[in-house]
């Protein structure tokens, strides 16, 4: 009982952040180049992504309590907006729900934070190493939809796609103390193209 209550006395849910991660392609141990940088926002019950990258841009805006997303998308001056209902959202991330986890002893430092590490392996046979922290745990984690269950916050994680090239995430600032602008979570009404789910 004791253990139980060190556990969880150590353990600090955070309803409010903002995560920077720097982004990097690597082929053959060589980095190729910074491919983007990754925002994530944290309000309450609500998340959102900035994915920019030097061609394109993605916004990804989840809110928990509906469990509905919006994502736009830029490609220069070309704006798309597709919003999803909650039982879209769960459609469109089911082939995710099945992910086998395999966590082990293993760790590193990232920001000064122990990150325990996770092997993921999705349907389609490609893995995911994930390095998260224990230590603090997001209000919302359905929004990046394969880390939910995650018993921590993600401060890491390397993929590999099918031509070989791994893409790194690695968390480079996190700010728990500032407040995020509620506006951040808006719905913009004009300058998007609707694209509808299928």
């Amino acid at each position: 009982m004791l253990c139980f209550q060190l556990l969880n006395a150590q353990q600090r849910i955070v309803a409010e952040c903002t995560v920077v991660y720097k982004v990097e392609s690597i082929v053959d141990g060589a980095k190729v180049q910074d491919k983007a940088l990754k925002t994530v926002y944290i309000k309450s019950n609500n998340a959102r992504i900035d994915l920019v990258a030097p061609n394109y841009a993605q916004t990804t805006i989840f809110n928990k309590t509906k469990g509905v997303a919006t994502i736009l998308r830029s490609f220069g001056d070309d704006k798309y907006m597709t919003s999803l209902n909650a039982n879209q959202w769960r459609r469109v991330n089911a082939s995710l729900d099945s992910i086998q986890m395999q966590f082990n002893n293993d760790s590193i430092s990232i920001l000064d934070y122990t990150c325990k590490k996770a092997q993921l392996q999705l349907k389609d046979g490609s893995a995911i190493t994930v390095y998260y922290t224990s230590t603090i745990i997001p209000s919302v984690r359905e929004y990046e939809y394969m880390f939910k269950d995650i018993p921590g916050f993600v401060l890491g994680y390397e993929m590999i796609d099918n031509a070989g090239v791994k893409t790194v995430f690695k968390a480079t600032q996190i700010n728990l103390y500032n407040p995020v602008a509620a506006s951040k979570f808006d719905i913009p009404t004009k300058g998007y193209r609707i694209i509808p789910e299928e």
